[in-house]
């Protein structure tokens, strides 16, 4: 019997594809894009106005975090790194809050590189996000980074077939 899938944390719809860079239309440039809006808009994606610095919010209570950890798990690790990049940008980059979610980001995003079939970029990546996660010191963002580093690192390193999952932490 397959593992459940994680429980969706937001409502939010998921896009139509998951994007692969190369392969599926652009999703936001091509006009058969999921998230395609002339008017510059991306409606599959939550947008950048007033988003919280999690470093002083609390993250279980902003959707846009939670949705990008909905699309990490559902595989639509393009659309997890446009999610969480907003949020980033806003924790700051060499904050303990920023560091966690780059090493989402570079997991997510190590996913994609193995499915593009270069694994050099992939462990890369995988390594850097280790070092994110060090450098976030005691902050986790309620994510649980040990599983998900080890999963990835099983998905990058070991050619489990077994994408990583961002699990809570109790």
């Amino acid at each position: 019997m397959a593992p459940l899938p994680p429980r969706r944390l937001t409502d939010l719809p998921l896009p139509s594809y998951r994007h692969i860079p190369g392969e599926t239309p652009h999703p936001t440039r091509s006009a058969e894009g999921h998230s395609y809006n002339p008017g510059g808009a991306q409606p599959d994606l939550p947008g950048l106005p007033d988003l919280p610095d999690l470093n002083r919010s609390a993250p279980l209570a902003c959707e846009e975090f939670l949705y990008g950890v909905d699309l990490f798990n559902g595989g639509y690790w393009w659309e997890c790194h446009e999610a969480l990049e907003g949020l980033w940008r806003v924790a700051g980059r060499g904050s303990p809050a920023g560091h966690v979610l780059q090493a989402v980001i570079m997991c997510a995003v190590a996913h994609l590189k193995i499915i593009k079939g270069n694994t050099v970029g992939a462990r890369r990546l995988f390594h850097n996000a280790e070092r994110h996660v060090f450098e976030a010191e005691k902050m986790d963002l309620g994510l649980d980074l040990i599983g998900m580093l080890a999963e990835t690192g099983a998905f990058v390193f070991q050619d489990s077939e077994k994408p990583a999952v961002l699990r809570l932490l109790d």
